[in-house]
């Protein structure tokens, strides 16, 4: 096993419920916290619904249930994290928002070696580590959606981070949470969105141009290259507006134009259609 028994997860959104859940029901002590108690609540009901869900379907049992709710608690100030061995940050994609997390996790968590990680898809790792008095301790631990299920997990080192830091952190995705680790440079949009986004951006652009339908388009991958969802359904499964970001910060490092976010995805994100988590984007949602 690893040294890391203590987690925090900041953030309780899609990704932040997930890696909890997926911390939580690895025997892990897990802290979630979120800015306010309105989105704390909602959080812990997705989180719960999540677990109930598994039950239900036979994934966990009764008991393990009621065991992993307990290993979670949840928090509206960062201070209780000061004794926590991992603390993952999941927040929106915002290279600022992440940086403040970071500075008051700096302030706040008192174990000297613990590790500050962030989940996020795309911004640098490096100008995160910076932003605290620790940067050979801060890495990027990147999950996929929904991060119960998916087994893949990205290591990424800024260029501070020790190798002691990437070490612990893959021991932490691989034994104790059983995923499955590969490690990525510091570069935005690391292994699978470099390969990811640009493929979901030529769908878009082919839908946006008139080329075919959304429906086709998404046939079209899923009949005829045996991909379990087409690129249009999986734009909507991921947020819109996540992928536009990130592509934005793919645009950013490399000025790429497969990379610029297509008009028809902007102004999808300014009209609120961001998918499945908002009821609407490429396709509607119940």
């Amino acid at each position: 096993m690893t040294d890391i028994e203590r987690v925090g997860v900041v953030g309780c959104g899609q990704m932040g419920a997930g890696i909890a859940e997926v911390c939580a029901r690895a025997g892990l002590d897990v802290k979630v916290a979120e800015t306010t108690g309105e989105a704390l609540e909602i959080g812990r009901t997705r989180l719960f619904n999540s677990l109930t869900k598994a039950a239900e379907r036979g994934k966990i049992s009764a008991d393990e249930l009621t065991a992993t709710q307990e290993r979670l608690s949840f928090t509206t100030d960062l201070g209780e994290f000061a004794d926590r061995d991992l603390v993952i940050e999941a927040v929106v994609e915002n290279e600022q928002v992440k940086t403040e997390i970071f500075q008051v996790l700096d302030q706040v968590v008192t174990r000297q070696d613990a590790i500050l990680a962030s989940n996020t898809s795309s911004i640098p790792l490096v100008r995160l580590a910076v932003a605290t008095s620790r940067p050979d301790q801060v890495v990027g631990i990147h999950f996929f959606n929904p991060a119960p299920v998916q087994q893949l997990v990205e290591l990424i080192p800024a260029l501070t981070t020790s190798e002691g830091t990437l070490g612990r952190a893959q021991l932490f995705a691989e034994k104790a949470l059983g995923k499955h680790a590969i490690r990525a440079q510091d570069r935005s949009g690391f292994v699978v969105n470099a390969l990811l986004i640009p493929y979901l951006l030529s769908a878009i652009r082919m839908f946006e141009s008139g080329i075919a339908s959304r429906e086709d388009i998404d046939n079209g991958m899923e009949m005829g290259c045996a991909h379990p969802m087409g690129p249009l359904k999986l734009s909507d499964l991921i947020g819109l507006d996540t992928v536009a970001s990130v592509a934005y910060s793919m645009y950013e490092e490399y000025k790429e134009p497969l990379y610029a976010a297509p008009p028809l995805l902007q102004r999808m994100v300014d009209a609120g259609r961001l998918g499945r988590k908002s009821g609407s984007g490429f396709y509607t949602y119940a």
